[in-house]
């Protein structure tokens, strides 16, 4: 089904970081709504989706003018002290649309030129890899952070059917790391996964993060149970996975392909 598009024209781009992105002075979000719909996001039970008419997934928000907005905003911001930014909090700034409306390049250019001391890109997309020139420009002032909660294509479908494939993922991170770009794994929701994941990382990159809903969704788990993923563990017979001692298994795994400093916990591998 086709989403239903819509162009924004915003005041404000950076939002103050707060909460888990607390370690950051803002967020910022190149659109709002996001296509790939996974089933456990926390932000469908957030008011920019409860408010909305269509399921999460189904519409998506474009951000008109956002390069130059982003700019002004921007040095405003580093005239007051230093900027630290996590791109994006509520939406993949690599979503299907980014191929056409090039939203999150023009920001990335921006910020090329208007360097703030720290940019976060969490992603989970391939797409990423087409702006590998511009995290170049910013060098060590960028991290990619590419999602990848397992290597179980048949877990992803279950849980992410619109999301991009595993490989495709793990693919992109080489390339990225390959081309000199500081990245991360994150395994964020932990999802069921095999022995084997850890060592398919550690050939994509040196450093992980690992998260769960009971972390990571800003609420101690109690937003993501109310969207009833509970409930697709019970059906996939998968209940071991879903406590919140299950990530202590994943990283024992990962203990055994990365050295300790560079597994990193919920927050702490978020943080500038």
């Amino acid at each position: 089904m086709k989403p239903d598009i819509q162009d924004k024209h915003p005041k404000t781009l950076l939002n103050k970081g707060t909460g888990f992105l607390g370690g950051y002075t803002h967020s910022l979000n190149p659109y709002t709504g996001c296509t790939f719909g996974c089933s456990y996001c926390y932000v469908r039970q957030m008011p920019v989706n409860l408010f909305r008419e269509g399921e999460w997934g189904a519409w998506v928000d474009v951000k008109r003018g956002a390069d130059a907005l982003l700019l002004k905003e921007l040095r405003k911001a580093k005239a007051k002290g230093p900027v630290t930014i996590f791109m994006s909090s509520s939406t993949d700034p690599y979503q299907p649309i980014e191929h056409k409306e090039q939203v999150t390049r023009s920001l990335l250019e921006a910020m090329a030129d208007e360097p703030p001391d720290f940019l976060l890109v969490q992603t989970r997309s391939p797409l990423v890899t087409r702006d590998i020139d511009l995290f170049g420009r910013l060098g060590d002032r960028v991290r990619v952070s590419m999602t990848v909660e397992t290597d179980r294509e048949d877990i992803r479908k279950a849980f992410s059917p619109y999301a991009p494939p595993i490989p495709a993922r793990l693919h992109a991170l080489r390339e990225l790391t390959a081309a000199g770009i500081p990245t991360q794994a994150a395994v964020a929701p932990v999802l069921p996964s095999t022995e084997a994941f850890p060592e398919l990382l550690a050939q994509a990159t040196d450093r992980v993060c690992v998260d769960d809903y009971f972390m990571g969704d800003g609420s101690g788990g109690t937003r993501t149970r109310s969207l009833g993923i509970h409930s697709l563990y019970d059906r996939l017979d998968l209940q071991e996975w879903n406590r919140p001692t299950a990530y202590r298994t994943v990283l024992e795994r990962l203990g055994r392909a990365f050295p300790s400093e560079r597994i990193f916990v919920s927050r702490e591998g978020f943080e500038p």
